[in-house]
């Protein structure tokens, strides 16, 4: 192989990387380390319609679809595995894709950005596709809005 030969595959290769780099910041804005610590945070919504984010939960990062029209936080299988979650008790759910059984537990800590909320009912979703699904029994206890593609949270004093 020449010298021109590498050379050219190296600028290639970096800017694959580049592009490849791009894209991820476009299709999930909402990283972590961009969120800040304050006590509201905002969230871009993304090219798929969705609030996309990564959180911390009980101090370990995890990508999460935030729903202000999810009851509850909805866990999938791995990430419970990660987590090292123990089922409280099985229950039967009604979901939009039918009914399931989900496994109740507790979580220590949920926090995006610098907004938090601990001893968070949440459920592993054996069934569930993604990562987690941050619903109500996480954003109930916040001040969330919804405007011009940015959603709002802002902790609220107990």
């Amino acid at each position: 192989m020449s010298k021109n030969t590498l050379i050219i595959g190296l600028v290639w290769l970096a800017l694959a990387g580049v592009i490849l780099y791009l894209i991820d910041n476009i299709q999930n804005p909402n990283k972590i380390n961009r969120l800040g610590g304050g006590r509201t945070v905002v969230l871009k919504r993304g090219l798929d319609g969705h609030y996309r984010s990564e959180a911390l939960i009980n101090g370990q990062k995890v990508a999460v679809l935030v729903d202000t029209g999810a009851t509850g936080v909805a866990i999938s299988q791995n990430v419970a595995d990660k987590l090292n979650l123990k089922s409280i008790e099985a229950i039967r759910t009604n979901t939009a894709n039918g009914d399931s059984i989900g496994y109740m537990v507790r979580l220590a800590s949920v926090q995006i950005g610098g907004v938090s909320a601990h001893n968070v009912a949440a459920m592993i979703a054996p069934g569930l596709d993604g990562d987690v699904l941050l619903g109500m029994s996480f954003l109930g206890r916040m001040d969330v809005r919804l405007f011009n593609g940015e959603m709002t949270i802002k902790q609220i004093e107990d």
